[in-house]
């Protein structure tokens, strides 16, 4: 390795790691050691071709030098031949290992990204609906690639690098020591010139770096919320595209500028430390050659020092700045340690149990809950705060109770805010309850196995999410061994067949981010039709109507009397038409059942639903309120 190569390596080291001087932690190096272990005769095959590696590149100097002296000699042309085919067997076998190394950090640098993005992937699946209400989704997904990339470096780069370098540096400054230890303690002498400045020099780039890195994250989020469809569309309708642009292009001048100091600030630095390095190898060639000539070292040993000159300052500048990657690599770990340590609130029980089968009884018994605090779900540094709010939420459901028979339809009514969704949202355990129970089938939710759930509640939301996959991706969703047929009769049920017939890629066609090809009565009965090939027993329906218009409601309403028929279902009502034919209806409002019974019945007791009525459903139905005596 050149001067100047070693340069631009510790320079690109020292400004990409993370200048954190915290203690080593031994917990940390601990899991770290439990990941890497079933990768470890990989390790042990990575660290001894590195030690292979770092005996030839000192060999070579060695020969270079004796090479020289046989020359000198003038009687040795036999030996001159012999050394030479040394030297270039022990460059195919430096290539070879080289290659066979690189191989070998890949596999374990890979390997070891596979685990940590497969183990976070995992946990993070795992983890309640509220940890995802707070998290910033792209807090969270740099964690699955940053962090666990700067993990990987640990040991595709750093592990090789300080065990090569420490076996390059003690057999190159005990094989100078031999040749000149008056040389070798020169070159020590000039060592703090060229590690001090690349120190410095390095740690205020790294500020610039962190600078950019800043900026360019700026335009990154400016870019994804403006350029996804409900962003460009929001931008159209209210923003400013002059400002916008101008905002854009502020960021990326400020980087322009970033890059401009930067490249300026690398050249000065290289020039500067190239400079020392030949003012380091005239020094060497200077005082050798003054050795030489007066018969206190042969010619040969001044030709290897110089050689062996550069193999000594790299290995030590690489070293300088280990401790610095090494806890650049820990802190990764530590960040990637953090959402594994995050345990789910939401959890199997070892001995939880299935749904029994046959129709399925909902009840809720005296439940009472409140929204979990931050520091239980979620994470300061997902959240980008700087520290967790730890107030506890306030008590949204007071005491619920209410049976949902088996093929029956109980439907929620009440003002915005009152525990409508919360209701709807405990049945299929997003959360759980604080006291009290959610039964299905007759078992506590909470003892009920999350496949078995699954399986018997579904639920159609008023967004109708759908994932930037087509057509047929988005309903194997619920049962993915479904074939084609099946997913053309649900369509069918679900009123889309002609729709999805008409498109130019059928059930390939790709419905775009959310869906957002799709007009929102689209979207729910996709949604729909992904409830009845999933077949479950039990159908939630939170405000599934609602923000439609007359004639996609209509054709929503068709598409849930299928999905409704025979099944025992929950409905959050937002028309009349689903209200009047539940078969209980319940009038939440403050997190309490305030009232229950048909839709005759509670009109009867001119309380809460038939103000409600009165004041929402009356122009729906198209006759006057009923007058109450």
């Amino acid at each position: 390795m050149s001067m100047e190569s070693t340069a631009w390596t510790q320079l690109h080291s020292v400004m990409n790691a993370t200048q954190d001087r915290r203690p080593l932690a031994r917990d940390t190096l601990r899991r770290v050691g439990a990941f890497a272990r079933p990768h470890r005769r990989r390790i042990t095959q990575f660290v001894l071709l590195s030690v292979a590696t770092a005996l030839l590149a000192v060999a070579t100097p060695i020969l270079a030098g004796q090479v020289v002296d046989a020359i000198v000699s003038g009687n040795h042309s036999g030996r001159v031949t012999t050394l030479a085919v040394l030297i270039a067997l022990i460059a195919f076998a430096e290539a070879g290992l080289g290659l066979l190394n690189r191989w070998l950090s890949a596999n374990l640098g890979e390997g070891l990204i596979l685990d940590l993005r497969t183990a976070v992937f995992d946990h993070v699946q795992r983890m309640p609906v509220a940890f995802f209400t707070r998290t910033r989704t792209g807090a969270l997904v740099s964690r699955l690639n940053n962090d666990v990339i700067g993990a990987q470096r640990a040991f595709s780069n750093t592990l090789s690098g300080v065990v090569g370098n420490i076996v390059t540096l003690l057999l190159t400054l005990a094989v100078m020591l031999t040749l000149s230890w008056q040389i070798t303690l020169l070159a020590l002498v000039l060592l703090p010139v060229f590690v001090v400045p690349a120190r410095r020099i390095g740690t205020r780039m790294a500020g610039l770096q962190r600078e950019a890195a800043t900026y360019n994250a700026a335009m990154g989020t400016q870019m994804t919320e403006r350029f996804s469809a409900p962003g460009a569309t929001l931008v159209k309708l209210f923003g400013r595209p002059a400002d916008e642009s101008a905002d854009f292009a502020d960021r990326a001048r400020r980087v322009r500028d970033i890059g401009v100091r930067t490249a300026m600030a690398q050249s000065g630095f290289i020039t500067a430390l190239t400079l020392v390095a030949a003012l380091a190898l005239a020094l060497v060639y200077g005082l050798g050659g003054h050795y030489a000539l007066n018969g206190t070292l042969e010619a040969g040993s001044v030709v290897a020092l110089a050689l062996l000159l550069t193999r000594l300052y790299a290995p030590l500048t690489a070293l300088a700045g280990a401790r610095v990657e090494v806890m650049s690599a820990l802190v990764s770990f530590e960040r990637v340690f953090e959402v594994l340590d995050l345990e789910p609130l939401i959890a199997d029980k070892p001995d939880a149990r299935e749904v029994p089968e046959g129709p399925v009884v909902v009840e809720f018994d005296n439940v009472r809950f409140a929204y979990p605090s931050a520091e239980k779900v979620s994470l300061a540094s997902l959240e980008e705060v700087a520290s967790l709010d730890t107030r506890l939420g306030d008590e949204v459901l007071r005491g619920i109770s209410f049976r949902a028979e088996a093929g029956s339809t109980v439907a929620l009514v009440g003002s915005s805010g009152a525990g409508k969704s919360t209701i709807a949202q405990l049945l299929p355990r997003l959360y759980d309850v604080d006291e009290g129970a959610v039964r299905v089938g007759g078992i506590d939710v909470r003892d009920l196995s999350a496949v078995s759930i699954r399986a018997t509640v579904g639920m159609v939301t008023q967004d109708g999410h759908l994932f930037h996959d087509t057509i047929r991706a988005n309903l194997s969703l619920a049962r993915p061994e479904a074939d084609e047929s099946e997913l053309w009769d649900v369509l069918r049920r679900a009123r889309l067949e002609a729709l999805v017939a008409e498109l130019p890629d059928g059930l390939d066609t790709v419905v775009g981010e959310r869906g957002y090809r799709l007009s929102g009565g689209e979207r729910q009965r996709m949604t729909i039709a992904r409830l009845l090939l999933a077949g479950q027993r039990v159908v939630i329906l939170d405000e599934a109507t609602a923000h439609l218009d007359n004639t996609s409601e209509a054709e929503v309403q068709e598409a849930l009397t299928e999905a409704l028929e025979g099944r025992t279902a929950v409905v959050i009502a937002h028309r009349l038409s689903t209200v009047r034919a539940a078969d209980l209806i319940l009038v939440v409002e403050d997190g309490r059942i305030v009232e229950r019974g048909t839709h005759a019945e509670l009109l009867a007791t001119d309380g809460r639903y038939t103000e409600l009525y009165r004041t929402q459903f009356r122009a729906e139905d198209g006759v006057e309120p009923v007058e109450i005596a």
